[in-house]
């Protein structure tokens, strides 16, 4: 009979001990469920100057192959409203809140782009990141870039930048192949100089939540610099020892893991 007694209450112990087994993995993919579910779906990627859209395809396939809905805009860079004009139209075809993310001269655009209702948070990319009432050709002189004091700016007749292409390499992609800087170089799109000096009314920073990813081999904005921007912005920040300017082409897992993490944090 004790023996008997015995077994039942180790079998009631073995029944109790897999109903809470059964109830916290049962939770558990409940949890997991709700965050997949509230996790942001949609990114939104733009480049910065003296580039295009093109340059986020590494960055562009991982996103889309975890299941991420990307966009990418294409800035005329014609002049700083009409960057942030296409931003915001892009914006508008988004089906839900999205994660915005933008390059160098692209986070001034952001900056001012994403005060935008369905912007959830801002990622930087070695970009700059203005306040309401600055720009960024003033904001560089706290930190001046070795490209800055270079020389390898230049200017058209009417009033549009661009990179020495024999000194694009060296400043905008150290990191990445000779021929595949070239292409660059020779593919870039012409920013109309005032834009660096176009003026933020309001900084989305401010209200919403950012990411920062410092470079830490840039010659385009000194790292140093884009850490300054990071401190006072309370950004979340990572950086990419060795990466030059164009780390969003070189160190794509790296860019998209910053993007990912951004998206799976805001909601």
């Amino acid at each position: 009979m004790y023996n008997s007694m015995k077994a039942m209450r180790a079998v009631l112990r073995s029944t109790q001990y897999l109903c809470v087994a059964i109830l916290l993995f049962t939770c558990c993919r409940a949890l997991s469920g709700q965050n997949e579910e509230h996790r942001i779906r949609n990114i939104v990627l733009v480049h910065g100057a003296w580039a295009d859209g093109s340059g986020w395809k590494g960055v562009y396939d991982i996103l889309v192959k975890d299941g991420y809905n990307v966009s990418i805009v294409q800035e005329p860079e014609t002049s700083f409203k009409e960057d942030v004009a296409a931003t915001k139209r892009t914006l508008a075809l988004q089906d839900g809140p999205c994660i915005l993310v933008a390059h160098s001269y692209g986070g001034a655009v952001i900056t001012e782009a994403g005060t935008d209702p369905s912007v959830a948070g801002l990622v930087y990319v070695a970009a700059h990141m203005p306040d309401a009432g600055e720009n960024e050709a003033d904001d560089g002189k706290r930190f001046q870039s070795d490209l800055s004091k270079s020389g390898a700016i230049k200017k058209t007749a009417d009033g549009f930048t661009y990179l020495d292409p024999a000194q694009f390499h060296d400043y905008f992609a150290a990191d990445l192949p000779a021929e595949q800087a070239a292409l660059m170089a020779r593919s870039q799109v012409l920013n109309f100089a005032d834009n660096f000096k176009a003026v933020i009314t309001t900084a989305a920073w401010r209200s919403k939540p950012s990411w920062m990813l410092v470079a830490g081999s840039d010659r385009t904005i000194n790292p140093d610099l884009e850490r300054w921007y990071a401190t006072r912005a309370k950004s979340h920040m990572v950086e990419v020892p060795g990466a030059s300017h164009s780390v969003y082409v070189s160190r794509p897992k790296e860019v998209a893991a910053l993007i990912e993490e951004a998206a799976a944090h805001v909601r």
